[in-house]
């Protein structure tokens, strides 16, 4: 006899895989958005743990947006960063007007400006109040001197220029940059850490919350384990509100980094263009601001599963 469309295997049918996936899925949404009601219905706690969480991020994402502006202006300084080369006393106005004209034609070398004896003269007069001093001279002393601006590389440029037969010097000041490059590298090593250290940080807030909630419902989750539900149900919940709380951090991290770049933009632009930079502050671009709620919500989500875990396994049921 055909048993195929029996009660019993129509009820088999309907309890398999496709009905544990979508109990599984609407455990999930209900999760999600019960954990978001429970820290509205507590703002004060809920707005404290989000607010050092916060500060907790923002500290190392500040910094390590410092760091990258400082990079961006360095970079900026070393590519507008003249040389100068003296030539030899013996090459004439015009044999240093043809070596401007070859040297400009070069793929490293944006521009040449060349300088000649009379122009280092009236420098000085100008400049230097040496007028009469210079009157006294029977001839000029001062060679012509050609500045360069490199496209590139500025220490490779410098090299080739001084392997010219008419460069007598070429000047060029290395040891700015090698000091800068050391601090940055000191202040990327000190980002890193106090990430580090500050991630801790918030990662132990989130955990000591939900701590704070389990105890609250620990009746609640000792009758949902008698009822033999499984830790991962149990502990969904308090997963969703730690992420919940890091993705909220995250964003007022991101609010208090935008605040503080607004109020600095204004009067850094004003000192750049006393100095005749048009250097702008940069602030967090769309894709940066995208993994920061990621990683902040990611970190929530570690902080509540790790305490959460340890107090099922504490509190699971053994068989006598």
């Amino acid at each position: 006899m055909n048993t195929s469309g029996s009660p019993a295997k129509l009820s088999a049918r309907r309890s398999g895989p496709p009905l544990r996936i979508g109990a599984w899925f609407d455990h999930h949404l209900y999760s999600f958005l019960a954990s978001l009601g429970r820290a509205v219905r507590k703002p004060w706690s809920t707005a404290l743990t989000i607010g050092v969480m916060a500060v907790a991020l923002a500290l190392p994402l500040g910094l390590w947006l410092a760091l990258r502006n400082v990079e961006s202006f360095s970079g900026q300084v070393q590519r507008s960063r003249e040389l100068a080369v003296f030539l030899k006393p013996t090459v004439d106005a015009a044999a240093a007007a043809e070596l401007a004209a070859r040297l400009r034609e070069r793929a490293d070398i944006a521009d040449v400006e060349l300088r000649t004896p009379q122009d280092g003269l009236d420098e000085l007069r100008e400049r230097g109040g040496l007028g009469e001093a210079i009157d006294l001279l029977e001839s000029n002393p001062l060679p012509s001197v050609l500045i360069a601006t490199p496209t590139g590389d500025e220490l490779l440029l410098a090299d080739s220029l001084r392997a010219l037969p008419e460069a007598e010097l070429v000047r060029h000041d290395t040891v700015w940059r090698q000091r800068l490059d050391g601090w940055l590298r000191f202040g990327r090593r000190v980002a890193g850490v106090l990430a580090a250290l500050l991630g801790l940080g918030a990662l132990l807030v989130v955990g000591n919350t939900v701590r704070l909630d389990i105890q609250a419902r620990r009746e609640e989750i000792g009758v949902l384990q008698l009822l033999g539900a499984g830790d991962g149900f149990i502990r969904r919940p308090f997963l969703y509100i730690g992420a919940w709380y890091g993705l909220a951090a995250g964003a007022l991290a991101l609010g208090l980094l935008t605040a503080a770049g607004a109020a600095l933009r204004g009067p850094l632009a004003q000192l750049a263009v006393s100095y005749g930079s048009h250097f702008a502050l940069a602030g967090v671009d769309l894709r940066q601001a995208l993994l920061v709620l990621a990683g902040s919500g990611l970190l929530g989500w570690l902080g509540a599963g790790l305490v959460a875990g340890h107090y099922l396994r504490q509190t699971r049921p053994t068989s006598r």
